[in-house]
């Protein structure tokens, strides 16, 4: 039996709960899904060593409080079935869920680029280590390098000290200038510029980037260009994540149109879809305070309340104006595109190498070619990577988005007929 929602919201990190409780007031039936068990998404992650802020306690605390929105954890998005319908699927069970409209608040992911050695044990993703230490990791006494471009260095490294272990440095793409003129900005968000003070670290060095992982069967080194020497450092782990990706997979499925690889949307967070929002970073990546504002637009205008969306726009701009100055200072330098060498793999799935795909034209190509982007992650790893390498676009994704069991699947045939 196919359940109803007036608002389904696909997603529940920053952009998804805020859009929950602007919606909630209308009295409308709400359903919240999102992949992980509980509310918060990635920045907000839940774990055994995870250390929650009270902003989203507070927030999951008025979620619950709200009757008419259910909250869906563990919870996968897996097929259109046809319009206004989802089929999605939770660690017991399959259904479809009709919606009257839909709110995506996607997020994003890492953009992990390959360089040789990058994938040896103890080689991970920046936000990946936070999330491995959130769950439980152990680390106290490793040396761990973190390496990559943007603000979630100093964070990831700064929940890798807190767990014990010795972050011997932080090494940022980003020259020195560019980083300097981030930082003098920041005044104009207090909030920010706190952040930065209490996550520095000594570690920290700009203009260094990673250009290879050492070790034979696991990590033991790591190889670094710093400041134009070349610095090699013993490590037992290291964390490299070169920015974000916004998660527009499922919008792009959808039918919604797309704006530099994100879900585009217009000043009431409507995609080009009809009765279909976005917010967060799938729209584009900003911070929390970004999405939570996005969230609650798209929230309000999905019930019709867009006196109080309108109200919410100055600070929308306001957030928009921080996440322009943080792209603007950590734009990705072209060096990072040249770190591959012949043997390097850049789909780790199907053992791709970079040989094997800089003759190729497209991505089509190279898929037919290599098999690139069609093992376990379907691309979600080498689709980006190749896409800053070589500037391919990957296709739009195709039913199944995820994994699913066959019961699952034939909920679809179960359907009464239209």
């Amino acid at each position: 039996m196919n359940e109803h929602a007036d608002i389904l919201i696909i997603g529940a990190g920053p952009a998804g709960m805020h859009a929950a409780l602007a919606a909630a007031p209308s009295g409308a039936r709400i359903v919240l899904l999102d992949d992980n068990p509980v509310p918060g998404g990635q920045i907000w992650r839940d774990g055994a060593q995870a250390s929650l802020p009270t902003q989203a306690r507070q927030l999951r605390e008025r979620l619950a409080a709200c009757a008419n929105v259910q909250v869906q954890g563990s919870t996968r998005v897996i097929a259109r079935p046809a319009a206004g319908q989802l089929l999605v699927e939770n660690d017991d069970r399959g259904w479809i869920i009709d919606y009257a409209k839909l709110i995506l608040c996607t997020g994003a992911r890492e953009l992990l680029l390959p360089f040789p050695g990058w994938t040896l044990p103890g080689v991970t993703g920046a936000g990946g280590l936070q999330a491995l230490l959130k769950g439980g990791l152990p680390i106290a006494g490793e040396r761990v390098v973190v390496a990559g471009s943007g603000p979630l260095l100093l964070a990831s490294a700064h929940t890798a000290h807190k767990q014990g272990a010795q972050v011997i440095r932080i090494a940022e793409q980003a020259s020195t200038r560019a980083v300097a003129g981030f930082t003098a900005q920041l005044p104009r968000w207090p909030q920010k510029a706190l952040q930065a003070v209490q996550l520095f670290s000594s570690a920290y060095r700009t203009g260094s980037y990673v250009v290879a992982a050492l070790g034979s069967e696991r990590l033991e080194g790591v190889r670094l260009m710093q400041q134009g020497r070349i610095v090699e450092l013993p490590c037992d782990r290291l964390a490299c994540g070169f920015g974000l990706v916004p998660n527009a997979q499922l919008g792009e499925a959808l039918g919604c149109a797309l704006q530099n690889r994100a879900i585009a949307v217009d000043a009431w967070q409507a995609s080009s879809l009809a009765d279909h929002y976005a917010a967060g970073e799938c729209t584009g990546f900003g911070g929390s305070e970004l999405a939570s504002v996005e969230g609650s637009i798209a929230g309000y205008a999905a019930v019709g309340n867009r006196a109080a969306a309108q109200r919410l726009w100055p600070q929308r701009v306001r957030w928009q104006g921080f996440a322009t100055a943080l792209q603007r200072a950590f734009a990705l330098a072209p060096a990072l595109d040249t770190l591959c060498q012949p043997d390097t793999l850049v789909c780790r799935c199907e053992d791709v190498p970079f040989a094997a795909l800089h003759t190729q034209r497209s991505w089509r190509e190279a898929k037919l070619a290599t098999r690139c982007g069609m093992g376990a992650c379907q691309g979600r790893i080498c689709g980006a990577a190749t896409a800053q390498l070589f500037g391919w676009q990957p296709a739009a994704p195709r039913p199944p988005f995820s994994p699913a069991r066959i019961e699952t699947l034939l909920c679809v045939d179960d359907q009464p007929p239209a």
